[in-house]
């Protein structure tokens, strides 16, 4: 009988005969995988055991009960020694000596010569004490006998019994014997106790003094949350800094390294402290380690500060509350007090607070100031702040240009003689050309000043936000000098130059806010005339030295260290019109933040203030001239005109509007914006007359067109 054989896989070659048999292949089942041996299985569980979490805090707890006795006795027998020997007063000497203060040195020899002398007293003492306690001991039982039989003579009188005068002394012998008793009682479990008590009493000494590893210690311990700045703690935070010099001093000073301590005072939402550094040790060699000094002492990096005090080999340590700098500060007085004015000769703008947290208030007069930082971290805020207290004061005056455009001086119109909003290269070149006018009203002023050296001057605040704008603006003039720049032909650049230079003796004041500073939107003559100079977080050291200077950044202004995004509105200011703690180049401020609403109410108390002031007016940069009419006069009779010409007649026109900001290519622009265009005359650009009466008259048809509509 035949079988037919099923094939489960296809062959690889079809056979020749389409009626060959067809062959099944039978695939085996696969192996059986081999089995874990029993000692991976072993290891595996053993491993999982000994790195469970359970596991690991049992052998936490276990090793930090056990080292807060063993070390709990050590401290304790630290102490008791140096109780009884002069080892603390050598530690002192030592730590003197270390920190070449030969002064303190030589006070604490003698105070160890004074305690060795009242020790041998006290010794020589000793040598006559046992025959005076016999003496006293023999003359105090007598005295105690003598009384008992006394008080008992009195008591037998007074009840006739003789035996009575023997009772007080046979109860004092029965209340002894009592005593005896008590104490047999007692004596076998304290001696059992006893020494867990002892043990009980060192732990307690360990753990209050942490005195275990920090692996060992708990989580809260470890990560040290709201762990109070003492004076072990900032030691061993300077001790374990990773500075070779001062690790070793602090050796040898031992447990008195806190004599490099000045005292720790409560300062603001933190805690201030001195460090006097151990010769050999410069400051900068701690300043430079802030973010590992900042973790020694189990705080971030920002809640550190290290500045650099007056004192010689000092620096001083500022440290936070755990948390403190994330808590937002109170709102403006600004806009909570409502009767608030201004004084721009005597008064302080407040501004914000420091981080002792008093209040920061700033001194604006005869001051020019910069505000710089990185994009969207309050700089506006931060300058708006200052001018809008400014404005209660009805006899300053503001010209204003805003070139980003986008509304944040808006409340100023009515307050401002010149608002230029916008952030193009025609808004740089109004913001240009009004800088130069300060510059002539500065040049009026000090020719006026020359005459009558009394005439008081009202003050101009000029102020330009996103200055970096106006210094990297393209556009050349017709004179063929940049708007921007950082040259002697720079426009803009010679002119806030000008008014740093004379501008303060007659108040004129050039204010400027301008972000991620570099050489070429900053240049280095611009900021240094600047006798305010305030930084909000920049990206790295060499731009905290551009906003701030050299001499502030040496002495631990750190900007760059400031965190992008959370510590907005924090500004590092160095400055003589605001309080600064002594010997410091900088102080830390955190800004009040003004919303464009509160910022709208206090403008409108400034203009109720300043009506009818005869200098409030705002005159608009935009253009009120109808500029294709204004082409067609200066056209006059003549068919056609070169474009230079076009451009000198209309700059006699109104010199005002059509000033250098007009060019070829902006005439171009009006005549293309109205269907015609300058062409070509024998090689030069020309502007037809008949080509502009029929882009005015085209311009009146569809203007009353849409009026019929």
């Amino acid at each position: 009988m035949s079988e037919n054989v099923i094939n489960l896989h296809k062959a690889t070659d079809p056979p020749a005969d389409g009626a060959a048999p067809t062959v099944l292949t039978v695939v085996p089942d696969p192996a059986p995988v081999a089995p874990v041996p029993l000692w991976v299985r072993s290891g595996r569980t053993l491993k999982s055991a000994v790195t469970h979490e359970s596991t690991r805090a049992t052998v936490r707890a276990a090793t930090r009960h056990s080292l807060y006795t063993l070390n709990g006795g050590r401290i304790v027998a630290r102490r008791a020694w140096d109780g009884r020997t002069g080892s603390r007063y050598e530690r002192m000497i030592r730590a003197a000596e270390a920190a070449g203060n030969l002064e303190a040195a030589q006070e604490w020899e003698e105070r160890l010569q004074r305690f060795r002398a009242a020790r041998h007293h006290r010794r020589m003492d000793l040598l006559h004490s046992p025959v005076d306690a016999a003496k006293g001991a023999a003359v105090g039982a007598g005295m105690s006998i003598g009384v008992l039989v006394a008080l008992g003579v009195v008591m037998a009188l007074n009840t006739g019994e003789g035996r009575d005068v023997v009772t007080p002394l046979s109860a004092t012998v029965d209340f002894i014997a009592t005593l005896i008793r008590i104490v047999q009682v007692v004596w076998g479990p304290a001696l059992s106790i006893g020494p867990f008590l002892a043990l009980l009493a060192l732990w307690s000494v360990g753990r209050k003094q942490h005195a275990a590893p920090n692996w060992a210690l708990p989580a809260n311990v470890r990560s040290g949350e709201g762990e109070p700045i003492t004076p072990s703690i900032v030691v061993k935070a300077l001790r374990d800094l990773g500075v070779p010099a001062l690790a070793r001093a602090i050796k040898e000073m031992g447990d008195a390294g806190a004599s490099m301590l000045g005292p720790i005072r409560i300062a603001g939402c933190g805690v201030e402290v001195d460090v006097t550094l151990p010769s050999g040790v410069a400051t900068d060699e701690v300043q430079k380690r802030r973010k590992k000094l900042a973790e020694n002492l189990t705080r971030h990096e920002h809640e550190v500060f290290i500045t650099i005090p007056e004192a010689a080999r000092t620096v001083r340590l500022w440290v936070a509350d755990s948390g403190a700098l994330d808590e937002p500060i109170g709102p403006s007085p600004l806009v909570t007090d409502e009767t608030m004015t201004a004084n721009y000769k005597t008064g302080k703008a407040p501004w914000g607070q420091d981080l002792r947290g008093d209040a920061a208030e700033l001194s604006v007069y005869q001051r020019h100031l910069l505000v710089t930082g990185l994009s969207n971290q309050g700089k506006t805020a931060a300058l708006r702040a200052l001018a809008l207290w400014l404005a209660l004061d009805r006899t300053v005056q503001f010209w204003i240009a805003d070139l980003k455009g986008i509304g944040d001086w808006a409340m100023f119109d009515g307050i401002a003689q010149i608002l230029i909003e916008g952030p193009s290269d025609d808004h740089v070149i109004q913001a240009t050309e009004m800088v130069e006018k300060a510059v002539e009203e500065m040049n009026r002023r000090i020719e006026e000043r020359r005459q009558d050296p009394t005439v008081v001057f009202e003050p101009l605040i000029v102020v330009v936000d996103e200055a970096q704008l106006a210094f990297m603006c393209p556009v050349v003039g017709d004179d063929k000098r940049p708007y921007g720049g950082a040259k002697a032909t720079s426009r803009y650049f010679m002119a806030v130059r000008k008014l740093h230079n004379q501008g303060r003796a007659v108040d004129v004041l050039m204010w400027q806010g301008t972000q991620d500073p570099t050489d070429q939107n900053l240049p280095k003559l611009v900021r240094e005339g600047a006798h305010t100079r305030a930084s909000l977080v920049v990206g790295t050291e060499s731009q905290s030295r551009m906003a701030l200077g050299d001499k502030a950044v040496n002495g631990g202004a750190a900007p760059h260290l400031l965190r992008q995004g959370l510590d907005k509105g924090t500004l590092v200011v160095a400055s003589d019109g605001i309080t600064i703690p002594a010997g410091q180049p900088s102080i830390t401020v955190r800004t009040h933040f003004i919303d464009d609403d509160p910022a709208a109410e206090i403008a409108e108390r400034a203009k109720m203030l300043r009506d009818g002031a005869p200098t409030l007016r705002l005159v608009d940069q935009a253009e009120e001239r109808d500029a294709l009419a204004d082409v067609a006069a200066v056209l006059g009779d003549a068919a056609r005109l070169r474009t230079n010409e076009v451009l000198k007649r209309l700059h006699s026109l109104a010199p005002e509007t059509y000033g250098d900001q007009w060019t070829n290519d902006r005439l171009k622009s009006l005549l293309e914006e109205h269907g015609e265009k300058p062409k070509k005359s024998h090689g030069v650009m020309v502007v037809h007359r008949d080509h502009v009466l029929r882009a005015l008259a085209d311009r009146d048809e569809t203007g009353s067109a849409s009026a019929a509509e």
